[in-house]
Order: structure tokens, then sequence, then C-alpha cells
């Protein structure tokens, strides 16, 4: 059986931008993300700032597509 690594960047160069571009949103929703580990964030501002995210990420290629 193949083996599948779901976690390899396809663009390893995009995971520096994703990262920064996650603390942007996070402070911008006002979540405060700490550099390493945020285990103890909670679902809900998790979710606040991933949401925030994709939302940001699909207003870009709309406008890409205009």
């Amino acid at each position: 059986m193949a083996s599948n690594n779901s976690n390899r960047s396809v663009v390893p160069e995009a995971k520096e931008a994703l990262n920064k571009f996650k603390y942007e949103v996070a402070s911008e929703v006002g979540v405060n993300l700490k550099q390493g580990y945020n285990g103890d964030l909670s679902s809900k501002d998790a979710g606040r700032i991933g949401g925030q995210m994709v939302k940001k990420m699909i207003q870009q290629a709309e406008n890409n597509m205009k």
C-alpha cells in the first residue's frame, strides 16, 4: 500500500506565508496567539481564526477572477 503523507506541504514556500497570515488574522479577530504551542487555545477561537482565513482566501480568489 502506498504511503499518503497528508502533512506534506505541496508548496513548502507557502508554509511561512500561511503562518504569517494566521497570526495577522488572529490579531484582527482579537485572539492572542503565541509563537509555538497554542494547545490551550479554545476551539471557538481556533475556529474564528480558521474561518476568517478561509473567508479572506475566498475573497482573494474571487477578486483574482475578475
